[in-house]
């Protein structure tokens, strides 16, 4: 049985969990590696209390023994202002990562995602999946982020056409488990990142599949 490489690239921390965590899940419980790489991050210098600094890292670290990630990388870009970047540089930094892993599947975020800072990371983190300097990626998805993703313009180039979907029935309480750790960004409904709406989500994606919950992606390269 292949054991396949999955690196999933998180604009910010939650956006893993959010996207493709039942999926990440599922992918560990089938043997696969996870690998998690952390495009922001906050900081002291930038003007924010130490105590919520450390907080964020205890989190991360929480959220990285629920998974059982194989690595973790941290790019530690100013949140929020990833467009201050050259795309040249964010590049550079996400090129490093995927030959250090080597992986032959990416979940990447959507590219119509309201968040500036999913839009740059995209569009550098695709730069990094051309098949003559990275022949080893074999599928790419972009993953639904609630808060960013039902906000993108509701046009035809811009909307989020799932044509993936993963059953994550079985993994769907550890999924909010690991929402749950991030405390600040969950709140309740009609908030977004509320457990209401991801389980929602998860419903409604499970419906189109055919099962109780479910994750949904856009495929936008396979190579057999």
């Amino acid at each position: 049985m292949q054991v396949n490489k999955v690196l999933v690239v998180a604009v910010h921390p939650d956006d893993e969990t959010l996207g493709c965590g039942g999926t990440l899940l599922k992918h560990k419980a089938n043997g696969d590696e996870i690998h998690w790489l952390i495009a922001t991050d906050i900081a002291e210098l930038e003007g924010i209390d130490k105590s919520v600094v450390d907080e964020r890292n205890t989190e991360i670290k929480e959220v990285e023994k629920l998974y059982s990630f194989n690595s973790v990388y941290k790019l530690g870009l100013s949140t929020t202002k990833v467009d201050e970047y050259h795309i040249s540089e964010l590049i550079t930094k996400i090129s490093s990562v995927v030959n250090e892993i080597k992986p032959n599947i990416i979940y990447l975020p959507f590219k119509g995602d309201v968040h500036s800072d999913h839009k740059y990371i995209f569009d550098a983190a695709y730069s990094c999946t051309k098949s003559f300097r990275y022949p080893f990626v074999k599928k790419i998805y972009m993953m639904e982020a609630l808060s960013e993703t039902e906000f993108s313009l509701s046009t035809k180039e811009d909307s989020f056409v799932p044509n993936v979907f993963v059953d994550i029935s079985e993994y769907m309480d550890r999924k909010i488990e690991a929402m749950k750790i991030y405390e600040g960004e969950m709140g309740s409904h009609p908030f977004p990142r509320s457990e209401r709406n991801i389980k929602a989500l998860a419903t409604y994606r499970g419906a189109t599949a055919g099962c109780e919950y479910a994750e949904s992606f856009m495929l936008i390269k396979e190579v057999g």
